[in-house]
């Protein structure tokens, strides 16, 4: 099978870098409510991280929550977190289970952050294998498992932000 493209990976991460910029202004400033669509909202503050270690924990902690065992079959798969070289991108490894994150740089870890592995541990939990897909790896069920997660775990205040900016799919209309 052909690989398909993922028409909607753009979206994706526009969306996710609009409320990382969110939650970090709100973390600078104190000011957590904003307005959202039209709505006002209390952001929550998002979890960051000081070592692949802390991330490790994190995500042990996150595949081994009940409702995430229940909802996905992967989520019993371990992942193991590992460093990787460069700062421009994190990445799924689907063939070993493996998240790799950009260390911190410059006193910068842009990676290290809730939202970032979540959105990498949504790819993880994708039950189909890639070679078999019918969608884009940023395609509907790979939105709606993120943002599950995120309104699970950030809080529903950041899944709304997130369908508000964009990265709801046609298939999975903003509500």
């Amino acid at each position: 099978m052909s690989k398909v493209r993922d028409t909607r990976r753009t979206a994706v991460y526009e969306a996710e870098s609009i409320v990382r910029k969110m939650l970090d202004r709100a973390d600078e400033r104190g000011l957590r409510t904003v307005e959202v669509a039209g709505s006002d909202v209390t952001l929550p503050v998002e979890r960051r991280f000081a070592s692949i270690a802390s991330v490790q924990e994190y995500i042990d902690a996150v595949l081994a929550l009940d409702w995430v065992r229940a909802r996905w079959e992967r989520a019993a798969v371990p992942v193991r977190v590992r460093a990787r070289a460069g700062n421009a991108a994190a990445h799924y490894e689907r063939d070993c289970a493996t998240i790799a994150l950009p260390e911190h740089r410059a006193n910068t870890a842009w990676a290290f952050r809730e939202m970032v592995v979540l959105h990498e541990l949504a790819h993880h939990l994708d039950p189909h294998d890639p070679d078999d897909a019918t969608e884009g790896a940023h395609g509907p069920a790979f939105v709606e498992r993120f943002l599950a997660l995120v309104g699970e775990i950030i809080g529903p205040e950041a899944a709304f932000a997130l369908q508000a900016t964009g990265i709801a799919t046609p298939a999975h209309p903003r509500r």
